[in-house]
């Protein structure tokens, strides 16, 4: 698991968090854990005024590693992932200072909590986002979805497990920018060093002033998401599905 922090002298007040764990970026309870605590030390951090998570690889996001999960006999991995996507996705939204999220590639699952609780999102050409949750026996990250289309369309692509292309997320104004590949991380930091631009005492007012505005507790609506997760679970029904993962004809 490889999550590393660097400080561009080119873009002076960004910080930029990048995630990399092959072959797909789904990752394992720490590595959620290992993301969490980057994200709270760069807000903490008083010269950093905006921070860029982004990912290397053949995508942004995977969700979570269901081998992890599938090798744990009883509830304790399902339990301890749990809490390290919760930690992982509010250490985002709480950052003291705003996040811009680069997305690339598949963005699925946790990815959808991690740059639905962004605070602005640029993507490439090539970047689809879904929550594939009903296919792998879980349930969750609707409340990130939610902030991402409207609410029919987040119901439909949840019952279905479908994706959405990145143009399809600017036509809702979801996108600041769709840009090829080869571009992302570019405009991602130039829309970052903008942000950074700015004074850093206001910026980090601002974001606790538009989270306290926002009208949904992303936290608590998450957690209950959660709940049903773990029913699921202890119902047998999480099991069943999950160990059908990666059999599809």
């Amino acid at each position: 698991m490889t999550v590393s922090t660097a400080y561009p002298a080119d873009a002076e007040g960004v910080c930029v968090i990048t995630v990399d764990h092959p072959p797909v970026n789904a990752l394992p309870v720490q590595g959620w854990y290992e993301l969490a605590d980057a994200v709270r030390a760069a807000g903490r951090d008083p010269e950093v005024r905006c921070v860029v998570l982004a990912a290397a690889g053949r995508g942004f996001n995977a969700g979570v590693d269901i081998k992890e999960l599938q090798r744990d006999p009883g509830n304790a991995a399902l339990i301890a992932v749990n809490r390290g996507c919760a930690e992982a996705f509010d250490a985002v939204y709480a950052c003291e200072v705003p996040v811009v999220a680069a997305v690339r590639g598949f963005c699925l699952g946790g990815g959808i909590g991690l740059v639905g609780n962004a605070d602005a999102i640029v993507a490439s050409e090539d970047a689809v986002f879904g929550l594939p949750e009903l296919d792998r026996g879980a349930l969750g990250a609707a409340t990130h979805l939610a902030r991402l289309v409207p609410q029919h369309l987040m119901r439909t692509l949840y019952f279905t497990a479908r994706t959405v292309t990145a143009a399809e997320l600017l036509a809702h104004g979801s996108v600041w920018r769709v840009v090829p590949a080869a571009e992302l991380l570019d405009a991602a930091m130039e829309l970052a060093a903008e942000i950074a631009r700015k004074d850093g005492h206001l910026l980090r007012l601002a974001k606790a002033a538009l989270n306290g505005i926002d009208p949904v507790d992303v936290q608590r609506s998450y957690r209950f998401e959660q709940g049903f997760t773990f029913e699921a679970s202890l119902a047998g029904t999480a099991g069943r599905v999950r160990d059908t993962f990666g059999k599809e004809a």
